[in-house]
């Protein structure tokens, strides 16, 4: 049988690093060749084709960057001769850009991000089985039409779901609120369930003027006046619980709303979805009259990633609205 085409699209990220022992730390040092060369027996599995797109650590990445990473990738899903793509990235922001693929790429052809978490130089480097398990999901007929996947330590995520949990386990890519999709296990990949609602943002652009404020006992609204006053198009707020603010906090609402600011909450709880439930001056229900827009269960960062794409299209609070809440909101 003949084996199936994966393109790898090498970003960068702990996967390339080494240990540069003039200053004791992990730099970009893995050429793609290299890296490659440790997926030992993976010509038995796929023919693949390495592209170098950067070599960056995670926290280099930029919107516009990952931007210019979903261009290549759709151009990449249009070849008839390849079957799925691989893309490794820096575990810092790879939740973020896995996102952002699967809101702007519509493909039923598996895309998968992967990633690791000891460096070429650490004993147990797993660059090389995360990229063997990410490449045995990408050639598997079941991961079609799943959209944008994440796999590390041998698991199967959504990118709409995952979120990196730990700042060392090599397992800290958790679906927290559902679990995996499944699992790679003796290269073979097993689903336990799917995906039932898909998002698709088709943009060529993206508004950068977002910003994310994560609320705490106390907080005021001179982070929102500094947003507002420094251009904002769209604000994220990370709010407390079931998603209420501080009462301080609801002036710079209503002045970022009457400016035509798109606001949007999300809870700074890892699990759970946002919903009007408190009728007090900060709660849900009140901050819903005020015209804020509910982002479901999504963290913050990928509720940023999603406003940012959706402002690419339109500034129209309804539309934007309708973005976030459908499927999720009812009134």
């Amino acid at each position: 049988m003949t084996n199936k085409k994966v393109a790898v699209v090498f970003t960068g990220g702990t996967i390339s690093m080494k240990i540069d022992p003039r200053i004791s730390a992990a730099i970009p040092a893995l050429s793609s060749e290299e890296i490659m060369s440790m997926v030992t027996n993976i010509d038995r599995f796929a023919d693949i084709e390495i592209v170098n797109y950067e070599r960056i650590p995670g926290p280099h990445m930029t919107p516009q960057k990952m931007m210019q990473l979903s261009r290549i990738v759709k151009g990449l899903v249009q070849r008839n001769d390849i079957d799925g793509i691989v893309i490794t990235h820096g575990t810092d922001t790879l939740e973020e850009t896995a996102y952002l693929l699967d809101l702007n790429i519509f493909s039923k052809k598996p895309i998968v991000v992967v990633g690791a978490m000891r460096n070429g130089s650490e004993l147990g480097y797993d660059g090389p089985s995360n990229l063997a398990s990410a490449i045995c999901t990408v050639i598997s007929e079941q991961s079609q039409n799943k959209g944008v996947l994440v796999v590390m330590n041998n698991e199967v995520n959504a990118a709409s779901e995952v979120t990196k949990t730990h700042t060392l386990s090599l397992d800290t890519f958790k679906s927290l609120e559902f679990g995996p999709l499944g699992i790679v296990d003796n290269d073979e990949l097993i689903f336990y369930r799917d995906i039932v609602k898909h998002h698709h943002i088709e943009t060529d652009s993206i508004e950068e003027n977002v910003y994310l404020i994560k609320t705490y006992a106390g907080i005021d609204s001179s982070l929102l006046d500094f947003c507002v006053n420094s251009g904002a198009k769209g604000i994220v707020i990370e709010a407390m619980g079931r998603g209420n603010i501080p009462p301080m906090m609801v002036d710079g609402v209503k002045n970022a709303i009457s400016k035509g600011i798109k606001v949007v909450l999300v809870s700074r709880c890892p699990m759970g979805r946002v919903l009007d439930s408190y009728g007090y001056e900060g709660g849900g229900k009140k901050l819903r009259e005020l015209g804020v827009i509910f982002g479901g269960s999504l963290n913050g960062q990928k509720a940023r990633i999603k406003l940012m794409l959706a402002l690419s299209i339109t500034n129209d609070n309804e539309k934007v609205k309708e973005i976030f809440e459908k499927d999720f909101y009812t009134k």
